[in-house]
């Protein structure tokens, strides 16, 4: 009882205090300037949207370090409620007595090992048991909420500049089709000025690629092809040549060299500001996750594959909108033969010839045209919120798995097997890479066409 009143902070020397306090201020203040820099840094660049992003990301750590706040502040009070000692008993993570492989219980040892109790959870505890209940929650218990809290924040920052920079390094690869195409507009111009607005490459390779084939039209065969697609090069020069075409001829006719990369770039920074976001939806996900994590039930496991089949599934559809363009763009193509056929036989043939040459520019080569029928409910932001989800729920059983591996170690019960973590891990960088290196960038330029 001695040591435990000793170890308090009026019998702690001042100098450990002052110490502990001048670090933690001072990282504290180091962590506050460079994002105040980093702003400054992007608005003095004219990146508005990814400064917004960094606003947001902010708020969101603030709404963390609040709720760390709240429990700090109140956790005398929560750990002086008690409950009835049955419940105490039901869904609980591991079950008491579970014995790991080095023959330690978990419960009575491995959540204790190496840390100090408090006085005042004694006298808690004491009070509830004079009671015939038990604690709510004990201090200890509280005191690993704050440490997941905390391990949450980073990695959600961490996982959130990966998506950014990933995303961002497969943009710029395409910023090599976006040079060449305003070359081959220039050459165009130079040999022939009054043919400024003239395509100056053909559609033919993305029309086969993404129509040719009688089994093509049938939808179950087609949604398999995209599902494949998203795997092997998302999107090719053809596909982006036809997708900037299909923009320009719906928005900016009259300007051929409009920069649809940079256009791209900061549509991807506009998507960031709803990625980093953690919105109410999601933080319901984390106390439903935290409710199904009882002993026998693997959930942890389970809702490991849930992003995955989300971004494929994701993936597919966004790689199936463009196949639908291209069929639209073809059907377009065969209505509008149809239509001057019809013209031909009911005009002389001197309109009928005015007809044809006038629509020639925009009838003689099929092209995507911009609609929103293709995404589900006509609404691409859904797309855009199950990115939010599966990013975030990927970040939070990173950050789950992490944060009972520092406070419970390897073998604990709530890890489960050696082959259940290993899938848990190489699914999770699967996603990450998977969501933040193909299907967001391929979300930021499909949107685009529509």
């Amino acid at each position: 009882m001695e040591g435990e009143i000793n170890s308090s902070l009026e019998y702690t020397p001042t100098w450990i205090v002052a110490s502990v306090c001048f670090v933690i201020v001072l990282i504290s203040l180091c962590a506050a300037r460079g994002i105040h820099h980093l702003g400054k840094v992007l608005e003095h660049k004219g990146q508005e949207e990814l400064n917004e992003a960094l606003e947001k990301l902010k708020e969101e750590l603030m709404l963390l370090g609040f709720i760390s706040l709240l429990l700090t502040a109140f956790q005398g009070f929560i750990s002086r409620m008690c409950i009835p000692t049955h419940l105490s008993y039901t869904m609980l993570p591991c079950k008491r007595g579970t014995v790991s492989s080095n023959g330690s219980e978990h419960y009575s040892n491995l959540a204790t090992n190496n840390r100090r109790r408090l006085l005042s959870e004694d006298t808690n505890s004491g009070h509830c048991l004079h009671e015939g209940k038990v604690q709510l929650i004990s201090l200890e218990a509280l005191h690993q909420l704050h440490i997941f809290i905390f391990v949450l924040a980073i990695f959600h920052v961490i996982f959130c500049v990966s998506t950014m920079v990933l995303g961002g390094v497969r943009i710029r690869q395409w910023k090599v089709w976006e040079d060449s195409i305003k070359e081959e507009i220039s050459r165009g111009e130079s040999a022939d000025p009054t043919k400024r607005n003239a395509p100056a490459y053909d559609n033919n390779k993305f029309l086969k690629q993404r129509t040719q084939g009688f089994w093509r039209k049938a939808e179950a065969v087609s949604w398999l092809i995209s599902f494949f697609k998203q795997f092997y090069g998302s999107v090719n020069r053809s596909d982006y040549i036809e997708l900037r075409k299909g923009f320009i001829k719906e928005h900016c006719r009259q300007n051929p060299k409009f920069d649809f990369h940079k256009y791209i770039v900061r549509t991807l920074e506009s998507d960031f500001k709803k990625i980093v976001s953690i919105s109410w939806y999601l933080w319901v996900f984390v106390v439903v996750f935290l409710l199904l994590n009882v002993a026998g039930w693997h959930s942890y496991f389970w809702l490991s594959f849930l992003p995955v089949i989300l971004l494929l599934f994701v993936g597919a559809k966004l790689e199936h909108i463009i196949t639908s363009l291209a069929q639209d763009a073809v059907e377009s193509k065969i209505n509008n033969r149809e239509a001057q056929q019809v013209t031909e036989m009911t005009r002389d043939n001197s309109e009928a010839h005015n007809v044809v040459e006038k629509n020639a520019e925009d009838h003689e080569v099929p092209r995507v045209k911009p609609s929103d029928k293709h995404f589900w409910f006509s609404s691409p932001d859904i797309v855009l919120d199950l990115l939010q989800f599966i990013l975030f729920q990927n970040s939070f059983e990173i950050a789950f798995f992490v944060w009972i591996l520092c406070i419970y170690g390897f073998n604990s019960c709530i890890m489960e097997k050696p082959g259940f973590i290993i899938t848990r891990l190489v699914m999770g960088v699967i996603v990450q890479v998977l969501c933040s290196y193909c299907t967001i960038p391929l979300y930021a330029l499909v949107t685009q066409v529509r």
